[in-house]
């Protein structure tokens, strides 16, 4: 009972954030004004100081694309927009150079969150990217697909199935698992399953510890205020073009569609737990006040896979959400994923997650979750310092940069909003 009024509450309380029902920006720009003279002399300073001749990402994110849809404009029942990549493919090329208006950086983001589609990420595993501000993720089990975390709105979800079902193989979603407590991880849910179906044990929702009670106070006890907020924060009223909305670093947007949320029917509770869900092994390891106040890695042995969630993206993350949720431990942060590394680093050849695109190769893994690591421990470390020589915030943040070894990584830049 307890349970159902909390899913009346988290409903009520989006719907009233205008959310489930806002319409998409529309998908055209003013004409653009030149750039001040100092933001283009500042931005044409990132073009020349910036790596840009590193071309690894864009290699990985446009690797292993099994099918991609001409558009990508997606509608709900009313004929709302909920979510339009074909407003920001309309500005946005691939060999497209950034504006003056536009930091080079983010534009840079914005090319590579572009690029959509259903994805192998290895055998057994399958990315929709671009349908989303996150990524939804399917594991082929024995009898059918796990997926992982299920985006934002029922109506990207279901989008998002369709196109596994016919490009990938049809077969019955067997389990759902959440990585984590943010909305732009559950929500989708019952775009892919009904709650009859998980009454009846034919479908499984999986979650750490924790799980409801966090999606609750963030999306309930302060729900207004964080979802008018993510508005402002992703921008997802602004019209799409150079001079308005280019994308948020993590993805394009937030969608414009209806949330939903089912409880979870297994909860995980300690690191190392070890789950076979569909046939499939499972090592779960749980990162409390990371990313989110509750968050879970899995490591998939018999794809020497490793799933971060939202743990480590290609960009650095916020430590502080302009939306207001939890402050992030950026310390706890570097020991899990240091903990990863000690656990799983020998093992994994793959890692992917909940945002962005892969990462191939041992070698490779090794090295990314070792910057990761170094970068969230390095923030931690030198604000501390400074703050014991006295320093306020305002002026730790204008003095913290980052070494040589982390200054050039593309996914320690801070192009995002989250």
């Amino acid at each position: 009972m307890a349970q159902a009024i909390a899913r009346r509450l988290l409903a009520a309380a989006w719907m009233s954030a205008g959310l489930a029902t806002a319409q998409a920006a529309p998908a055209q720009d003013v004409p653009a004004a030149e750039a001040s003279r100092a933001t283009a002399q500042r931005h044409a300073q990132w073009m020349r100081t910036l790596p840009f001749s590193d071309r690894q990402d864009f290699e990985d994110a446009a690797r292993g694309l099994i099918h991609r849809e001409p558009s990508l404009r997606i509608q709900g029942n009313r004929g709302n927009v909920v979510w339009d990549l074909d407003s920001y493919k309309a500005f946005i090329t691939q060999d497209s150079a950034a504006p003056a208006t536009v930091h080079p950086g983010l534009w840079r983001m914005a090319q590579l969150n572009l690029l959509d589609g259903v994805y192998r990420v290895t055998d057994g595993i399958y990315q929709v990217r671009g349908y989303d501000l996150s990524n939804i993720t399917f594991v082929r089990g024995r009898t059918g697909w796990i997926v992982f975390d299920v985006g934002t709105s029922t109506e990207t979800a279901a989008a998002a199935a369709a196109l596994i079902q016919k490009h990938v193989e049809p077969a019955p979603i067997k389990a759902v698992i959440y990585s984590h407590s943010h909305i732009d991880h559950y929500a989708g849910v019952r775009g892919v399953v009904d709650q009859a179906a998980v009454d009846a044990g034919q479908v499984e929702i999986i979650a750490p510890e924790g799980f409801f009670e966090h999606a609750i106070s963030e999306g309930v006890i302060a729900g207004n205020a964080m979802k008018r907020r993510a508005t402002y924060m992703y921008g997802a009223f602004l019209p799409r073009g150079p001079r308005h909305g280019v994308g948020s670093g993590l993805g394009m947007t937030n969608p414009l569609g209806t949330v939903s949320l089912i409880a979870p029917t297994r909860l995980v509770a300690r690191t190392g737990e070890q789950l076979v869900v569909d046939g499939v092994e499972m090592v779960m390891q749980l990162t409390p006040g990371t990313e989110a106040p509750v968050e879970m890695n899995t490591y998939l042995p018999q794809f020497k896979a490793m799933w971060m969630a939202e743990n480590t993206t290609h960009t650095m993350h916020n430590v502080l959400s302009l939306r207001g949720t939890q402050v992030r431990d950026a310390r706890q942060w570097a020991y899990y994923i240091n903990q990863t590394l000690e656990w799983f680093g020998d093992k994994a050849e793959v890692k992917f997650q909940a945002h962005h695109w892969p990462v191939w190769g041992q070698e490779r893994v090794q090295a990314y979750l070792t910057r990761q690591r170094d970068l969230y421990k390095y923030i931690h470390d030198r604000s501390v310092n400074l703050m014991n020589k006295g320093y306020t915030g305002e002026e730790i943040a204008e003095r913290i940069e980052l070494p040589p070894t982390l200054r050039d990584d593309w996914a320690a830049r801070a192009t995002m909003a989250r």
